[in-house]
């Protein structure tokens, strides 16, 4: 019975037969409102449930299920000694204890008569931010020698321009970091009283940036070089009207963005080569075309004149054009043959691995699969009665478990676990289920065996491609927020700033001071490929 249904306790003997049969009737009808009640949240679910599968059909999204909020309430009960008040998983700490004091006032109390003592203070930080304009004139002296030769007072090395470094990194801050859009750029500094056009905000953004160029070239030669695997991914770019794609390779030390018109491996391999623009055709240049089938009149045609470089993709074309391999598929398994060869005469590890998502471009070296895009095929399938969305729930219970054992073994790698492992993996990718499809699902995965187990052999690689889809969701949202680039310029711009904040991220390093001490020419923050090798080496 509710606490609104307690008005008719009434005493036994003031009772009348009328009174008791009106109170049986009332709780019959609060108890069938109740059972009405539950009745019509299961209806809401079912209905819900059958919207979400007809949208799964329809190729659509199905609603979101949002979870409640772990947040808990003021009057909740402090746990494990927790201050009351705090939320779980929070540190207590003193958050003005390591703040730079920019300024002091000091107050008192009026009306102090001669009577009182002064105890100290209690101190009271404030923290704050300056935003306001603060143009600086130069007044330059110019002087004339007896021989009539000028000489005016040199600029300071900070200034390099009608705008100070600090409203160039701001800039750069907002629009790269930030996702603030040209258009709003303009207004926000305009609003702000900085005297500032349009295009000088482009040329802030694209222009005159070979510093950070030359820094973003360090990251990628530091990262090959320290790193014993790699993680890649890539996305759609737009640029001058045209659908292209920008790649991303990295992994817990840095990240390295860059664009192109194509997603090819012939693309891959040259973010590879760290910079260089050769192309090699030796041993390792003619393995890889074995491997690839590639005619062996071909090969001969190309590995006759033993070790070969070739100082740039003119050249190569050249080179093929020379000797009558003309084939697209020729020519495109001989570049990537050359290419891959260059990359390990530069330094690449020939113990690399390779994590993706199984995109056919980065399957070279030593490849291995992401299992959460492995389980996204189980995951995706629809059972259509309880039997196929029993054995649909069963699978992919079984998947999870073996990915829990996976991570034991990264942890703590042994032989009899690994036989665990790998005969698990078998049982469940060979079942048979009562849904087919499920079963084709599953064979697909078997079939990837190896590279899902990659980890088994290289405990140090991580399970999933998480790391470098998040990455690369820094160049999707840029291009949701901002569309497609116009100018070569813009696009190395783009990819520039966007590695440098990911490593930046990666490294611990503030991407807002790193822009402040680059634009400044003060070079305190140590080079960002410097910062990767000692991580590196912090790690080994």
């Amino acid at each position: 019975m509710s606490p609104e249904l307690s008005f008719f306790e009434i005493a036994v003997a003031e009772r009348t037969p009328t009174v008791n049969r009106l109170v049986g009737i009332i709780e019959q009808q609060a108890a069938q409102l109740a059972a009405q009640a539950e009745l019509l949240q299961r209806a809401k679910e079912q209905i819900q449930a059958l919207s979400d599968e007809i949208a799964i059909l329809k190729g659509l999204k199905p609603r979101p299920k949002i979870p409640k909020s772990k947040i808990e309430g003021k009057d909740a009960e402090p746990k494990n000694g927790q201050d009351a008040g705090k939320r779980a998983g929070s540190v207590k700490r003193s958050k003005t204890a390591e703040l730079t004091i920019h300024e002091t006032v000091t107050l008192n109390p009026d009306g102090l008569g001669e009577s009182w003592v002064f105890k100290g203070y209690c101190d009271f930080v404030v923290q704050g931010l300056v935003i306001e304009p603060h143009n600086i004139k130069y007044r330059r002296g110019r002087w004339v020698s007896p021989e009539g030769e000028t000489l005016i007072a040199p600029l300071p090395p900070a200034v390099s321009g009608h705008f100070s470094s600090t409203l160039v990194s701001y800039i750069q801050h907002q629009y790269f970091s930030c996702r603030v859009t040209q258009p709003l750029l303009l207004d926000q500094l305009r609003e702000m009283g900085i005297d500032i056009s349009s295009g000088e905000i482009n040329e802030i953004l694209t222009e005159n940036k070979t510093v950070f160029h030359l820094e973003k070239a360090d990251v990628l030669e530091a990262g090959l070089k320290a790193s014993d695997y790699l993680q890649a991914d890539d996305t759609g770019a737009r640029h001058e009207g045209k659908n292209g794609y920008c790649s991303c390779i990295g992994n817990d030390l840095f990240a390295y963005f860059s664009s192109s018109e194509s997603k090819s491996r012939i693309n891959f391999l040259k973010l590879l080569r760290g910079g260089y623009a050769d192309y090699v055709v030796n041993a390792d240049a003619v393995a890889y075309m074995k491997q690839q089938d590639l005619r062996q009149g071909v090969i001969a045609r190309l590995a006759e004149a033993g070790t070969t470089f070739f100082s740039d993709e003119r050249a190569w074309q050249a080179q093929l054009f020379v000797l009558g391999i003309t084939s697209a598929r020729h020519v495109q398994i001989a570049t990537e043959a050359a290419l891959l060869a260059s990359a390990l005469t530069h330094g690449l590890s020939r113990d690399m691995v390779i994590l993706s998502d199984d995109a056919g471009q980065f399957n070279i070296l030593i490849h291995a699969l992401c299992w959460v895009h492995a389980e996204r095929n189980i995951n995706k399938l629809l059972g259509f009665n309880d039997e196929q969305r029993a054995a649909l729930a069963g699978v992919r219970d079984q998947i999870w478990s073996l990915y829990k054992k996976l991570k034991a073994y990264r942890t703590s790698p042994s032989q009899s676990l690994r036989a665990e492992i790998e005969a698990e993996f078998d049982r469940i990718f060979t079942q048979k289920t009562c849904f087919i499809t499920l079963n084709q699902a599953l064979a697909r995965i078997q079939q990837n065996k190896v590279e899902l187990l990659r980890v088994l052999d290289y405990p140090h690689v991580p399970l999933h491609n998480n790391g470098c889809e998040t990455d690369i969701r820094e160049a999707v949202t840029k291009r949701k927020v901002s569309g497609g680039t116009q100018s070569h310029l813009g696009r190395l711009a783009r990819d520039t700033f966007l590695t440098l904040k990911r490593t930046c991220r990666k490294l611990g390093v503030s991407f807002w001071q790193l822009l402040n001490d680059r634009n400044a020419a003060v070079n305190n923050i140590p080079n960002l490929g410097q910062l990767i090798s000692e991580a590196a080496a912090v790690k080994i």
